[in-house]
């Protein structure tokens, strides 16, 4: 499921906010409360802030009273200037943002808040890339802002275009397109609307994952008839054959410091799970604590966490630690994270390394793996999935 769904493509190549008013917004129990008041300036810009708070997952806004955190500021133009206090009118912070539109004046203020007060990269600016299905035999690339807003459609290549991942940089995206005959691996940069091949290999060309330095590139190829992990410099150069075997590889992702890859594997099992080996090569070893009858689509966060999708009756979504869990995020949940009626697909981490994104019946949904709450994003008559979380710019 998810981005293991391009296991199942390879066998059809082979044989996708002026007021001064408080307002209330519903917040998740245990985190830190906070009242906005006394905000003076543009009702586009206050409704955009309202939301941004709402939705940045990192609150419980109340409508008045005492709070954690008691926020007050002003806008003019699409300048904004957030003053933050405690709950006794202590100040904590002054939080000042500039942007070409006011929802970007106000998606870099709550990001900056967030990195003062939590330490974290917010996720208000980011960007989510996905597959829509516009006919049945044709998907393509779209993006959105984090909440599902200001959508964007990046691919018109009237064929099957699937598995969009994000550069490092967050400045292009990479897909496979599959043709009526052939498959390629493409990068398109999302400001200038170029595309360039990255490989077209005789077979398969998927995956796609660029490590995160930048330098190199994961690819799932079938050139030899066979289905196998390689590494290769992202601008070309000689190919590192990582697995050699008759199993289906698919769906790699690089490990933080960029010295593994987890990818999903049908080796050994008969049945999908997730495998981590070297980017130099080795003995693959199968990621410790996965759950599930099968394991697919792995997204390997920031802090080391790594989400999937595990089948226990229906497909649900889990966290697991490599490293095993730890003390100083007694929040985080280890093992199911979701599972509310039928299948929850790719799961991809946010830059906070709190929220992912995933599919679920063909709408996009955002998901507190804190809590386990989820909220649609996306939704609609095309059918969305395999999304993508971008890095924080």
């Amino acid at each position: 499921m998810g981005k293991v769904l391009l296991s199942v493509v390879m066998c059809c190549v082979a044989a996708f906010v002026f007021a001064q008013v408080e307002v209330s917004i519903t917040g998740k129990q245990g985190d830190d409360t906070l009242v906005l008041r006394d905000f003076k300036g543009d009702m586009v810009m206050r409704r955009q802030l309202e939301r941004d708070l709402r939705n940045c997952g990192w609150f419980d806004v109340q409508q008045k009273g005492v709070a954690n955190y008691m926020v007050s500021g002003y806008s003019r133009g699409n300048q904004l200037e957030l003053v933050v206090t405690d709950g006794a009118g202590a100040r904590i912070t002054t939080v000042r943002a500039y942007g070409s539109t006011p929802a970007q004046a106000s998606h870099k203020a709550v990001d900056a808040l967030l990195k003062y007060l939590y330490k974290v990269d917010g996720i208000c600016s980011s960007k989510i890339a996905f597959t829509a299905e516009i006919s049945p035999m044709q998907k393509e690339i779209y993006i959105c802002d984090y909440d599902g807003t200001n959508f964007k459609r990046l691919t018109y290549n009237r064929g099957l275009s699937l598995d969009p991942v994000w550069s490092p940089n967050g400045n292009s995206v990479v897909y496979s397109y599959i043709g009526n005959a052939y498959t390629v691996l493409m990068e398109h940069h999302v400001a200038s609307g170029q595309s360039r091949q990255l490989a077209k290999f005789r077979g398969l060309n998927a995956g796609g994952a660029i490590s995160p330095n930048g330098t190199h590139v994961a690819l799932v190829l079938s050139k030899d008839n066979q289905v196998d992990l390689y590494v290769r410099p992202l601008n070309g150069g000689t190919l590192r054959r990582l697995t050699r075997d008759k199993a289906v590889e698919a769906s790699p992702c690089w490990s933080p410091d960029g010295t593994k890859i987890c990818y999903v594997s049908d080796s050994g099992y008969g049945r999908p799970r997730l495998y981590v080996i070297s980017v130099n090569g080795g003995r693959a070893v199968r990621l410790p604590g996965s759950l599930g009858s099968e394991s697919v689509s792995p997204s390997w966060g920031k802090d080391g966490k790594i989400t999937y999708c595990a089948k226990s009756g229906n497909y649900s979504v889990y966290v697991v630690d490599p490293n095993g869990v730890s003390a100083n995020e007694p929040r985080q949940k280890i093992g199911r994270v979701v599972n509310a009626g039928g299948d929850w697909e790719s799961p991809s981490w946010a830059p906070d390394n709190r929220h992912i994104v995933c599919s679920h019946n063909g709408g996009l949904y955002v998901v507190d793996t804190w809590s386990g709450k989820s909220r649609q994003i996306v939704g609609g008559k095309s059918k969305c999935t395999l999304p993508d979380w971008s890095p924080l710019n």
